[in-house]
C-alpha cells in the first residue's frame, strides 16, 4: 500500500483553490504544458511513506490515531512559486502565508511519530505548500511567468484541526485517496 499523512483542505478551500487554477490556466496554459491538479485531491503533504506492506500499513495507521499535542492553527494560502526554483520548473505551488511555522512543527511532530515504523526523514528542509499544477515540459521562462501572475492576495483559509492518513492507489486516469486514520491536534 502507498500512504502520505496531509493536511486536509474544506469545501470552500479545495473552491477557492480551484477558481486561481482556472484563472492561472488562463494566463499561462496557452499550450497545455500544465497537468492542474484536481481540487477534490488537493492536500498539503506532510510526509510521503511510499510503498509499504501490510503489517506496517496497520502499524502506522495505529500511530496516526493518535492525538498530536499541537494546538490547532490557522493557515492561509498565498504567493506563488515553482520547483526547482532554477532552472526549468516542474511544479507550480501555492505557498503558505499564515500557520507556515505551525505546519512545519506539526511536519516535523508527524515525522518524528513515523520514524520508529521505518516512515522517511527527509534531508531538504520541509516547506508547506500546495501542488497546483506540473509542468509537462517546464522551461526556464515558464518560471517567470508563472510568478509574475501572482496576485499577492489570499486565497484561501484552512483551520487545521486534524491530520490524515491516506492510502493512494495509482491508475491511468489519476490517483484515488482512502483516508485509513486521523489524529486530532489537541494541547
Amino acid at each position: 500500500m502507498r500512504l502520505f499523512v496531509a493536511i486536509d483542505l474544506d469545501a470552500e478551500a479545495r473552491g477557492s483553490v480551484g477558481a486561481e487554477q482556472q484563472r492561472l490556466a488562463r494566463v499561462l496554459d496557452a499550450r497545455g504544458s500544465l497537468r492542474w491538479v484536481k481540487p477534490e485531491q488537493m492536500h498539503l503533504t506532510l510526509s510521503f511513506l511510499g510503498e509499504v506492506d501490510e503489517a506496517r500499513g496497520a502499524a502506522v495507521a495505529d500511530a496516526m490515531r493518535a492525538p498530536i499535542p499541537v494546538a490547532p492553527f490557522t493557515m492561509r494560502f498565498r504567493g506563488l512559486g515553482v520547483f526547482p526554483p532554477r532552472g526549468a520548473p516542474s511544479v507550480l505551488w501555492l505557498g503558505v502565508a499564515d500557520g507556515s511555522a505551525q505546519a512545519i512543527d506539526l511536519q516535523r511532530r508527524v515525522a518524528d511519530r513515523l520514524e520508529p515504523l521505518g516512515g522517511p526523514r527527509e534531508a531538504r528542509p520541509y516547506h508547506p505548500h500546495l501542488t497546483l499544477a506540473r509542468w509537462r515540459d517546464g522551461r526556464p521562462g515558464a518560471a517567470r511567468r508563472a510568478l509574475a501572475a501572482d496576485g499577492g492576495r489570499e486565497i484561501a483559509r484552512v483551520d487545521v484541526r486534524y491530520v490524515t492518513l491516506y492510502q493512494s492507489r495509482l491508475s491511468p486516469h489519476g490517483p484515488t485517496y482512502t483516508a485509513l486514520a486521523q489524529a486530532e491536534l489537541s494541547t
